[in-house]
Parts: structure tokens; sequence; C-alpha cells
């Protein structure tokens, strides 16, 4: 639409950050985390474990799980009953899945990889790391902005 404002797109700069050799998560989580009240140095180290499927271990991609941790931040609920805040993060949290295995198929760093990073030589890992692991922060990113920031767009 002609003459309307839009929010400017993060995901290059979370990529930027992957590739300044910050994590998968710590660049997805660290690109926003501002616009919801945390500082970037408390992300960074909030978010550092989850690197590569949760330290290493290549469970759930470390981009994913940045990104629900920014829909904590926004939708978590603080009571301990947790109630329909509860509900709206774990809808949200749903959402952001589907859509990010619409794009790859999958969740897993395993599967996204095609590599067991701690088996694997060094350098094999880091090619992989490097040719797979930007795209997966850009989708990320460019899933938690249309869900966290859809009405601003």
């Amino acid at each position: 639409m002609v003459g309307v404002m839009t929010k400017q797109s993060k995901a290059s700069e979370a990529v930027t950050c992957f590739g300044e050799g910050f994590n998968c998560a710590q660049s997805v989580f660290s690109t926003y985390c501002e616009e919801f009240g945390m500082d970037r140095k408390t992300a960074l180290q909030v978010s550092c474990g989850l690197g590569a499927g949760l330290g290493r271990l290549q469970g759930t991609c470390g981009a994913v799980t940045g990104a629900c941790l920014l829909i904590g931040l926004k939708h978590g609920g603080v009571s301990k009953d947790g109630g329909a805040a509860k509900e709206s993060t774990y809808a949200k949290v749903q959402e952001f899945v589907a859509l990010f295995e619409a794009r790859n198929g999958t969740t897993s760093c395993r599967e996204l990889l095609g590599v067991d990073l701690l088996a694997a030589e060094r350098r094999t890992a880091a090619e992989r790391v490097n040719s797979v692991c930007p795209k997966m922060v850009r989708d990320a990113a460019e899933i938690v902005e249309e869900i966290l920031f859809a009405e601003e767009f």
C-alpha cells in the first residue's frame, strides 16, 4: 500500500550478529530483546546455552529457541497460575514452529545441519554451520517479526 510506513525488518541484523560469532539463539534473541524490555548484554548471556540445539546437543534449533524466548518476553505471564498469558504464549510458539517447519521441514538442529556436531571433524562441522545456520537465523527472525510485530508492518 503506497504511503503506509512499515517497520523495517531486522532479520539482516540477526544474520550479521551470527556472522560476528554469536550463536543462533543469541543472534535472534538479542536482535529484538530491547523491544520487550531486556538489555542486549543480558539477552546474550541468557541465550548463550541454547545455541546449536541446546549446548551443541542438536535438539531444537537455537534460532527457534531464541525466537521462543522473544515470544515469552512479549506474551508470557508472570503469575503462578499462568492462565491466559500461558495459553497465548503456547499458541504463538505453536504458530511459530508451524511456520518454521513449513519453510525448513523440521526444527531439529541435527536434521537441519545433516551432521553430528560432536562427532564430525571440526572443519566439516564449521562448514555446515556456516552454510546452513544463517538461513535458519533469517527464517526465525522473519517469522518472529511476522508473529510479534504483525500489527506494526
